[in-house]
């Protein structure tokens, strides 16, 4: 069976959370493949609203096993959180929870580093969530990292303790004001290891080719955005992992030849959370309406979401990039209400207009060419059919269509599971 993928087509606060939700009773198991704790997948179902940061967001589906791939970093301390509110909703994780030996580990340090480094930054600030991502995936990436099948040796605490007194001569490089107390801090995290080394640890990769050869049908859920891509996105305004279909190749170990569909999630405008070039920002009061009733606020940190009409030409570059296969569009009710909509369908970059994503989106050297079409004020959110849509919604998911060439096959009408509208026949 083919793994199909799931990911976000902009900078990241797309809605895949409830999308792979909503898809999980098609899947028999759900594999997290990137990315850490400053992810926050957001599911609401049965009136109440559920925050998840590095367990796949198919946990509340009995029949799914969830997988936390090796290409994710977890830090122990916010797993555990995650499982205690689980155990208040009387979820037996414990069943179908696995996690892959090759994962690494946050270490108290590492979110340390996060904040001596965002610190010596100044006004040049990445907007780093100060969750020890980055120099986690540095580690790693260095060979001096951390994984989940160390804690089964019996020397795992001496390796420990040397990358953990590396880290500290290094924050100590940056010679900024950083207040801890390390003691504190671990002893939170050994009392959090303990509880990881509860769960059943994996060999993923070998467990994901033998499900496979047995027929299970498997979806891969991605963090963050592709713009946010390490390689691909806008750099340095990027998260430190592979947030694109490739990275479920390198996250699962699954080889290319084996991915089948790719579903990739946008919203019906666009949105950022932290620093960062974003050419169709909004800084009148179209986009407080977007930030207010779209409640754009960050999942992990609570930062207000800038706010901006849809660029067509960066979710044409996210769709290149990844081979997305199928579109569900997110947040449609947001957009009702405002009389003309607007989308960038190209860039006036250093005086000459351009349809494909250029190398530096900065302002200096990016304006947006709009297209408008006519907006809707029908309330959608009581909405269960695609008969029901109104005509002007439908123009312009029709224009979008036409424009990337691939079918818009869900459109979200509200953050519940319920509310989500089927357009076109799922194909996986």
């Amino acid at each position: 069976m083919a793994v199909d993928l799931l990911l976000g087509l902009q900078w990241g606060d797309e809605g895949k959370g409830k999308i792979v939700d909503v898809l999980t009773s098609n899947y028999n198991i759900i594999a997290r493949f990137q990315g850490g704790p400053n992810a926050g997948h957001t599911l609401v179902f049965n009136g109440r609203k559920h925050v998840l940061h590095t367990i796949p967001s198919g946990i509340f589906h009995d029949d799914a096993t969830n997988l936390v791939g090796n290409g994710v970093v977890i830090d122990p301390v916010i797993f555990k959180k995650e499982l205690d509110k689980l155990e208040e909703q009387n979820v037996d994780y414990r069943k179908s929870l696995l996690i892959s030996r090759k994962a690494h580990i946050i270490l108290p340090t590492h979110r340390l580093l996060d904040a001596a480094s965002e610190a010596s930054k100044g006004k040049a600030k990445i907007g780093s969530t100060l969750k020890g991502i980055g120099p986690t995936y540095m580690d790693k990436t260095g060979r001096n990292g951390i994984r989940v099948g160390d804690l089964e040796l019996s020397d795992w605490k001496t390796r420990y303790r040397a990358l953990a007194n590396k880290h500290e001569s290094m924050i100590s490089f940056y010679n900024v004001d950083v207040q801890y107390d390390l003691s504190e801090l671990e002893k939170e995290f050994f009392e959090a290891i303990e509880v990881l080394k509860s769960l059943k640890f994996i060999d993923s990769e070998e467990y994901i080719y033998q499900a496979q050869k047995s027929g299970q049908t498997i979806l891969a859920e991605g963090a963050q955005g592709s713009l946010l891509d390490i390689d691909f996105g806008t750099y340095p305004f990027v998260t430190s992992s592979n947030t694109t279909a490739a990275g479920a190749c390198t996250g699962l170990g699954v080889s290319p030849n084996q991915i089948g569909e790719v579903f990739g999630i946008f919203k019906a405008y666009t949105t950022r959370v932290g620093s960062g070039p974003f050419p169709t920002e909004l800084f009148d009061k179209d986009g407080e309406t977007m930030a207010k009733v779209g409640n754009e606020f960050g999942a992990t940190t609570g930062r207000a979401r800038r706010c901006g009409w849809l660029d067509l030409i960066a979710l044409k570059y996210a769709c290149q990039v990844n081979g997305v296969t199928q579109l569900m569009m997110m947040k449609g009710d947001v957009l009702s209400g405002f009389k003309t909509l607007k989308v960038c369908t190209a860039y006036k970059y250093k005086g000459e207009k351009i349809t494909h994503f250029p190398y530096n989106i900065e302002p200096e050297n990016v304006e947006p060419i709009y297209t408008e079409l006519n907006g809707w004020s029908e309330d959608l959110t009581g909405m269960s059919e695609a008969s029901q849509l109104p005509k002007a919604l439908n123009e312009y998911i029709e224009f979008l269509e036409a424009a990337l060439e691939i079918p818009i096959t869900i459109v979200s009408v509200g953050p519940d599971r319920k509310q989500t509208i089927f357009r076109k026949q799922l194909v996986s």
